[in-house]
């Protein structure tokens, strides 16, 4: 049980690990506000991948491995994960100004 340093390497690798194994494989995240860090870690209880963090800036890479995981467990593990952004662009009215109406 090591630590990743690479943030796509983990993120490739965990993918990998749920998609060779998904009935038996874990996602797992711990939070230590004394320490403020950050630890997430992905097993299937034969490997065990971990990546710890203390940069606040790591919590939106956490948000979008969130997204990737609920994508493979909704969808299923053969799903194609590259569409998968975190959010969904949203179509804004065109504003109008308060003027005179023409």
């Amino acid at each position: 049980m090591v630590y990743i340093i690479s943030w796509d390497d983990f993120v490739e690798r965990s993918v990998q690990l749920f998609r060779s194994n998904p009935e038996k494989t874990r996602y797992v995240m711990k939070y230590r506000h004394s320490e403020g860090k950050l630890v997430l870690k992905v097993t299937d209880d034969k490997e065990c991948l971990k990546f710890k963090t203390d940069q606040a800036q790591d919590a939106k890479k956490m948000e979008k491995l969130n997204n990737i995981f609920f994508t493979l467990m909704a969808r299923g593990p053969e799903v194609d994960i590259t569409e998968v952004t975190g959010k969904e662009p949203t179509a804004q009215p065109a504003k109008r100004g308060r003027g005179r109406k023409q």
